[in-house]
C-alpha cells in the first residue's frame, strides 16, 4: 500500500469526524504543549541563569567560612571568620592561584545590623556595603561608568573612600553630579571617588545598591578586626581549577587543625549545580506532561478500536480484493500515527505560542527587567532539537497505541467481514 495514499486516507478520516478526531488529539495536544512550555521555560532559565554567572566574574574559586547546621552539634571548635593572615597565606602558598580580592560585607561583622543606610544632607538610601580589595573590579566583573575604583592606595591608608551603585546615587544625588560629595554610613563619612555601571539585579541581589570601600577602611574604622567574609580567587590556568580547589582547601586545613565549616567551590560547580536542580525539575515537569500523553495514547486506541469496528465490511472488501495483512497493519498504524502526529504539531504550536506569550506578559512587569543587558520578562527559549523530538514522539505515541487496532483489523477473516452489518 503506498504511504502517501495511507497517510490521504487518514487525514480524510480526521476531517470527516472532525469532533471526533479533535477529542481524540486533546491529550496528545496537552501533553506536547505542556513539554513545550516546560522545556522553553526550564532551558531559558539555565541561559539566564549561565549569563548571570558571566556577569558576575570568570571562573573563579571561592571560599568562605560557614559552619553547618549538622556540624554545630559535632564541634565545639569553631571561627568567627576567615581572616587576612588567610588571605596572605593563599596568595603565597598556593601556587596555582594568580591574584584574589578578598571582601567583607559591612552587615557581616560583629554586631552589625541586616541594612545599612548611606546619607547625604537629610536623604537616606538603602545600601550594601561592601569591603573589597583592588582586584575585585576585574574579578568580578565590576564596571565603573565614572572616577576610578578602589585603588591599593586606599587599602594601604585605609582611605575613607568608597564607589556607589545607580540605586544609591539616584535615592541621594538625583540629578547632581555625585563625585567628590561625602556621604555618611555609620557615622563614617566617606567620600565618592566612583560610580558604578547600571547594573540591575543578579543572583546575589540588587547590584544597584552596592557600595565599596576599601577592605582595610572596613576592617579598621568599622569592625576593628581583621576579619574576611569570602575571597574570591583566579587560577593560574582554569583547566586546572579543581587542582587549584584542593590546594587552597588542603592550606586551611593545615591552618586550621580540620576545623568544619569552610567552603571551597567554582562558579563553574555552583553553575552546574544549579543547572543539575533545573534539569531534575524538567525531568518531573515532563513525566506530569508524559501522563497527559498517556491518556492521549489511550484515547487513540480507543478510537481505532471504534474505526476497526465501523470499517470492519471496508477491511474484507480490501481482503476479497488482494490486500494483506500487512496493507491492513500498515494502513491503521499510519492512520494512528497520523493523528497522535497531528496532535503533537498543534501541541507543538500552541505550546511555543504559550510560552513566548508568557515571555511577552512578563516584559511589562517592572522587576522582571535587567538593564544591564536590556533583557526583559521571562526568559525563554526553544531548541529546534527538542521540537523535533516532541513531535518525532508525539507520533510514536501513536504508533504505540495503534499497534493492537491495527493487528485486530488485519486478523480479521475477509468472510465474516464482509457478513459484517
Amino acid at each position: 500500500m503506498n504511504f502517501w495514499y495511507a497517510v490521504k486516507t487518514a487525514l480524510d478520516n480526521l476531517r470527516a469526524n472532525k469532533l471526533r478526531s479533535m477529542l481524540t488529539m486533546l491529550g496528545v495536544i496537552i501533553g506536547v504543549g505542556a513539554v513545550v512550555v516546560m522545556v522553553a521555560i526550564v532551558q531559558g532559565a539555565s541561559a539566564r541563569i549561565t549569563s548571570e554567572f558571566s556577569r558576575l566574574g570568570s571562573s573563579l574559586v571561592i571560599v568562605f567560612y560557614q559552619l553547618d547546621p549538622k556540624d554545630r552539634n559535632k564541634t565545639t571548635r569553631r571561627i568567627e571568620a576567615m581572616k587576612m593572615d588567610d588571605v596572605r597565606a593563599i596568595l603565597n602558598e598556593c601556587s596555582l592561584i594568580k591574584s584574589l580580592s578578598a571582601e567583607l560585607p559591612l552587615n557581616q561583622g560583629p554586631g552589625s545590623g541586616s541594612s545599612f543606610v548611606a546619607k547625604y544632607q537629610g536623604k537616606e538610601a538603602e545600601i550594601n556595603p561592601n569591603g573589597v580589595q583592588p582586584d575585585y573590579e576585574r574579578l568580578r566583573n565590576v564596571k565603573v561608568a565614572r572616577g576610578r575604583f578602589i585603588s591599593e592606595a586606599d587599602e594601604n591608608t585605609f582611605a575613607k573612600v568608597c564607589v556607589i551603585g545607580d540605586k544609591v546615587r539616584s535615592g541621594l544625588f538625583k540629578d547632581q553630579d555625585p563625585m567628590g560629595k561625602e556621604i555618611q554610613i555609620n557615622g563614617v563619612s566617606l567620600t565618592i571617588v566612583g560610580l558604578m555601571a547600571q547594573k540591575g539585579r543578579s543572583l546575589e541581589g540588587d547590584a544597584d545598591k552596592n557600595v565599596y570601600v576599601p577592605l582595610t577602611t572596613v576592617q579598621k574604622r568599622y569592625i576593628g578586626k581583621e576579619l574576611v567574609g569570602v575571597i574570591w580567587a583566579e587560577p593560574k590556568d582554569p583547566k586546572r581549577i579543581n587542582e587549584a580547589m584542593e590546594q587552597v582547601w588542603q592550606l586551611l586545613m593545615r591552618r586550621y587543625d580540620n576545623l568544619p565549616g569552610f567552603h571551597v567551590d567554582s562558579q563553574e560547580n555552583i553553575l552546574n549545580s544549579i543547572n543539575s536542580v533545573l534539569a531534575v525539575f524538567g525531568i518531573i515537569l515532563g513525566s506530569i506532561a508524559g501522563l497527559a500523553l498517556l491518556v492521549g495514547g489511550i484515547g487513540i486506541m480507543n478510537i481505532m478500536l471504534v474505526s476497526v469496528t465501523e470499517r470492519t465490511r471496508e477491511i474484507g472488501i480490501r481482503k476479497a480484493i488482494g490486500a494483506k495483512r500487512k496493507d491492513i497493519l500498515l494502513q491503521f498504524l499510519i492512520e494512528s500515527a497520523t493523528v497522535s502526529a497531528t496532535g503533537g504539531l498543534i501541541g507543538l504550536v500552541g505550546g511555543a505560542a504559550l510560552a513566548y506569550g508568557i515571555a511577552y506578559l512578563t516584559r511589562f512587569v517592572p522587576s522582571m527587567e535587567d538593564p544591564q543587558t536590556g533583557a526583559k520578562g521571562l526568559a525563554v527559549y526553544l531548541s529546534p532539537m527538542v521540537s523535533v523530538v516532541a513531535f518525532s514522539f508525539s507520533a510514536g505515541v501513536g504508533v504505540v497505541f495503534g499497534v493492537y487496532p491495527a493487528y485486530r483489523a488485519a486478523c480479521l477473516d475477509p468472510i465474516v467481514a464482509l457478513r459484517h452489518e
